[in-house]
């Protein structure tokens, strides 16, 4: 069996992205003043991803327009992690961060 080696992770993002109107109806249920953030999951190191992210290689839109940089605290504690636990956990992050009233854009 391969071992565990895949990751969620966080990366905050710019407030200027509350103002796209895609995400603004996403998260109908954003609290001003609470962060926003994108939800992802790699098979890679978190911070190569992000740098990824960030030079537009595989990028997701707002990542590469607003994302400003990872939040660990939100994501070490169950990484690394086999594929499907990691698709799974993935959903259940971005979750919990729009109940707890995150802007939460989940590819």
């Amino acid at each position: 069996m391969p071992r565990p080696h895949h990751h969620v992770y966080v990366i905050e993002l710019h407030r200027d992205v509350l103002l796209e109107h895609k995400f603004r109806a996403c998260n109908p249920g954003y609290v001003d003043g609470r962060p926003c953030v994108y939800v992802g999951m790699t098979g890679l190191d978190p911070d190569l991803r992000f740098d990824k992210h960030k030079a537009g290689i595989q990028s997701n839109a707002y990542v590469f327009r607003y994302g400003l940089r990872l939040l660990p605290d939100l994501y070490e504690g169950f990484n690394p992690m086999r594929y499907r636990d990691a698709v799974d956990k993935e959903i259940e992050v971005a979750i919990d961060l729009r109940s707890a009233g995150f802007g939460v854009w989940q590819a």
